[in-house]
């Protein structure tokens, strides 16, 4: 029977998709929860690829319906995946980094049973992150549709040629710009391929959106940051081979003429934090500051 001592009673343990290497910490993770006399649930593609055995396993779906808590195990990668696909359902998520940098999942393997203990006496902190809809629009009509909780990206591929977006931000036209695209960044997304372009770094509780440019022609063109609530509309003017990406895991090809809307999605994600996570000692830590 679950216990009314914890913080968190119905909890899922998503792991790294495909990863059968995970498998030791997330059986470690799920005997530990049910020592704490917590309900267990394993993801579905979780306990099959990682051969898991005795716990009820549930399908994403199952699990924004049924968990008050998902601990994820892997790298940002996957933290990014499951957000997106439990953003409607408002369940906090914690990160147990299993990957290489590690933004997003704080809490390390080597102490993430103590960690969950003081998460389930209470010890945490939770903090809301935006995500962004994007909208194809072509010939008028919507074509296509996705979230993104670091980023979209706007971008040539292949070995094409640059190409010419033109910007405008609450119906105000902003700049035409030649480039290898744009980024539209979300304060979590500031961390990932906009720092690498050469973007600030917004406090992830920031209402804002970076635009971050891609190497472009004309160097003045320098990154932007816009309120949350702006709708930002890009326009695909000229390009050989262009395409939009959503944090880096979803690609939609575009055509000349279209019109990518991106705007704050009115879901946010909860991310769960241990007691006394500092958002700028993980930045000291994660990028070799001083």
């Amino acid at each position: 029977m679950p216990s009314m001592k914890n913080a968190f009673n119905q909890i899922a343990v998503i792991g790294k998709y495909k990863a059968p290497e995970m498998r030791e910490n997330v059986l470690k993770m799920a005997q530990f929860l049910s020592e704490q006399q917590v309900s267990v649930f394993v993801e579905q593609n979780t306990a099959q690829h990682c051969a898991i055995q005795g716990y009820e396993c549930l399908t994403m779906d199952e699990i924004a319906s049924r968990v008050d808590l998902a601990v994820v195990l892997g790298g940002d990668g996957t933290m990014l995946t499951v957000a997106r696909q439990l953003a409607q359902s408002d369940i906090p998520l914690i990160g147990v980094n299993q990957g290489r940098v590690g933004f997003l999942t704080d809490v390390s393997s080597a102490n993430m049973l103590e960690e969950m203990r003081k998460i389930l006496s209470g010890e945490f902190n939770i903090e809301q992150r935006i995500l962004l809809t994007a909208s194809i629009i072509r010939n008028g009509k919507e074509v296509s549709r996705g979230l993104a909780m670091n980023d979209v990206v706007v971008n040539k591929s292949g070995m094409s040629r640059l190409i010419e977006l033109e910007v405008n931000v609450d119906g105000q036209f902003v700049h035409k710009q030649r480039s290898d695209g744009l980024i539209l960044a979300t304060p979590t997304g500031t961390t990932a391929y906009a720092l690498s372009a050469g973007g600030p770094i917004l406090h992830p509780t920031l209402d804002a959106i970076t635009l971050v440019p891609i190497c472009p022609h004309t160097l003045s063109n320098r990154p932007i940051a816009f309120n949350s609530a702006s709708k930002i509309e890009i326009t695909l003017v000229h390009a050989e081979d262009a395409a939009v990406h959503l944090d880096g895991q979803l690609q939609i090809n575009l055509q000349l003429g279209d019109k990518i809307l991106v705007q704050r999605d009115q879901k946010t994600v909860n991310l769960l934090h241990p007691a006394g996570h500092s958002h700028y000692a993980m930045l000291r830590q994660k990028l070799n500051w001083g």
